[in-house]
């Protein structure tokens, strides 16, 4: 009788079964990182949007802080200007990055003498979990809810 090489079909679906189970347990995980990854992501971009804030009302004393997003990005950059600041890079002057939907508001006087952003998942409980906030103060706060407005009784990140 001659012997055969290989494996059966028994073998192979034991094993398909078995990679099946490890992936199951991963894959929460994985998707747990990844909001993990967005909402860290999305705490440096307010950050970033703080610097920028910063910077544009050092630079354009007379405009105060800058109104859109899209004032502090900008494409043409040669020179900079009060309408096209290049402080931010276009997409996160789009408004979403890395899973979060970010908005500039609360901008009183003329010039602007405050502002808050909020940070918000594009899809809640899937990109994250958490929504965040930061004002003229440059404290990043944070709420398991929507935040409507940045204000002190929402507490600061930890």
């Amino acid at each position: 009788m001659q012997k055969h090489r290989g494996f059966s079909l028994i073998e192979l679906l034991i094993v398909i079964a078995i990679i099946l189970i490890i992936a199951s347990m991963a894959i929460p995980n994985i998707l747990g990182a990844l909001r993990s990854a967005h909402e860290t992501a999305a705490i440096k971009a307010i950050g970033t949007i703080n610097t920028a804030q910063v910077s544009y009302n050092s630079t354009y004393p007379n405009m105060g802080f800058a109104v859109t997003l899209a004032t502090l990005g900008g494409t043409s950059c040669h020179p900079p200007s009060s309408a096209s600041a290049c402080l931010i890079d276009s997409q996160l002057a789009s408004g979403t990055k890395h899973g979060y939907t970010f908005t500039l508001s609360g901008l009183t006087g003329t010039p602007a003498a405050s502002y808050q952003i909020l940070a918000a998942p594009t899809v809640p409980n899937e990109t994250g979990v958490r929504y965040f906030c930061s004002m003229s103060d440059g404290v990043v706060r944070t709420s398991n809810a929507a935040i409507a407005t940045c204000d002190t009784s929402i507490p600061p990140l930890q």
